[in-house]
């Protein structure tokens, strides 16, 4: 009789459980539902009221690639914002021309021979910047190249050295310095990725495979921080600029030119620095792109291919 009565109690515990799972279950979807609705809220009033840019005077700066282009301008414009800027280039001569103009105007910059290709030199300089500099606060991974020809022309040298600068040298780069971000909670990194990082073009198949890369790499790293740590105060940017105007989109090709023409580096970097400030995860320039990418995924892909061969624009081989 009593075994009887065990198992009468067995199988009530069990119920109880199973019960309460149901009702831990229901009290999580319900908490979910709130809280979603909660973050679109916040979302769409942020479309209308940008979150407060960040105070960068006095913070330390590093940006790779500012020898010309986007690097260029976002060294002196985050110089003109009261920031100590780390220049790194693999051309001396033209790196240090960014440094004295900098200098010129009254900022503070440090220039640095640095080849980003070169894993132990990129650790050994990281190290010797850290010891002469200190902290870190911003790191911008904008060094980067785009030959522009059809697949079957690049060579397996011109691929590598795509992929050893555009994607490989940031993970040795973030692999420095985030470390002391994540001790201390705070601190920035930035990684131009690019609107080839976006949609498919043609004559950039290994640049878009590079660009897609840095997109795939900063979301997965996003998580890992954020699953690491909830209160996760390290933040993650990853821009995609259009085409722009500094020599790297060689032969620009659009048919509708007012609409799509190539942006000042300086208009760009402004932009850059923006999101950086505003601590946003992903930021196309011009903004809008990040949405039109969005919503193209939900049309039928002949029919975006469409409208891609009626705007016409993209980039022409730089081989004749």
């Amino acid at each position: 009789m009593s075994k009887v009565t065990q198992s009468a109690g067995d199988g009530n515990n069990a119920n109880s459980n199973d019960i309460y799972n149901i009702v831990l279950l229901v009290v999580d979807i319900l908490m979910l539902i709130v809280k979603f609705w909660i973050t679109i809220v916040e979302a769409v009033v942020g479309l209308f009221r940008p979150a407060p840019l960040d105070d960068v005077r006095g913070k330390v700066v590093l940006i790779t690639g500012t020898g010309h282009g986007m690097g260029k301008q976002m060294a002196l414009q985050y110089s003109k914002l009261g920031a100590t800027i780390l220049c790194w280039d693999v051309n001396e001569q033209t790196n240090n021309q960014t440094v004295k103009e900098i200098k010129n105007s009254g900022g503070k910059a440090f220039g640095y021979v640095c080849n980003v290709t070169k894993r132990e030199e990129l650790i050994e300089l990281a190290q010797k910047v850290r010891k002469e500099h200190g902290f870190i606060h911003v790191v911008v991974n904008n060094a980067g190249i785009m030959p522009c020809h059809p697949l079957l022309e690049h060579t397996e040298n011109e691929i590598r050295l795509m992929y050893d600068i555009n994607v490989l040298s940031h993970f040795w780069i973030i692999q420095c310095f985030l470390p002391e971000m994540i001790e201390r909670n705070e601190g920035s990194i930035v990684a131009l990725s690019s609107c080839a990082g976006l949609f498919g073009l043609v004559n950039l198949v290994p640049y878009c495979g590079t660009k897609f890369a840095v997109r795939g790499y900063m979301s997965a790293l996003t998580e890992e921080l954020r699953q690491k740590n909830p209160q996760n105060n390290v933040k993650l940017t990853t821009i995609y600029p259009y085409m722009i105007d500094t020599g790297l989109c060689k032969n620009p090709r659009y048919r509708f030119p007012k609409l799509f023409k190539l942006i000042p580096a300086d208009v760009a970097a402004g932009s850059i620095i923006e999101a950086q400030r505003q601590g946003l995860e992903e930021a196309a320039i011009p903004r809008h792109f990040v949405a039109v990418e969005k919503i193209s995924r939900l049309i039928p892909r002949k029919a975006m291919r469409l409208v891609n061969d009626f705007l016409d624009t993209g980039v022409d081989t730089d081989k004749h």
